[in-house]
């Protein structure tokens, strides 16, 4: 799973697949903006099929948070 969420996030907020390690900060170390957030957010609903509600956002600040999240919900592929 965590190569397909790599290739999604360097896809999706523009940055060298290199630079999507677990512990990146979307944010500070990967240089997204709110909008970029909300594009990634709805590339990973799209590419997993799940709904991920507006309260569980906060808490997916990381690389690392998001496959925690996905592997919570199940996903592990």
């Amino acid at each position: 799973m965590l190569e397909k969420l790599v290739s999604i996030v360097a896809e999706q907020l523009h940055v060298e697949e290199s630079r999507v390690v677990p512990e990146a900060d979307f944010k500070a170390d990967l240089g997204a903006d709110s909008l970029d957030l909300f594009e990634l957010v709805s590339a990973l609903e799209e590419e997993y099929d799940i709904e991920i509600p507006a309260e569980e956002l906060e808490s997916l600040t990381t690389v690392q948070s998001v496959v925690d999240y996905l592997v919570g919900k199940g996903i592990d592929e």
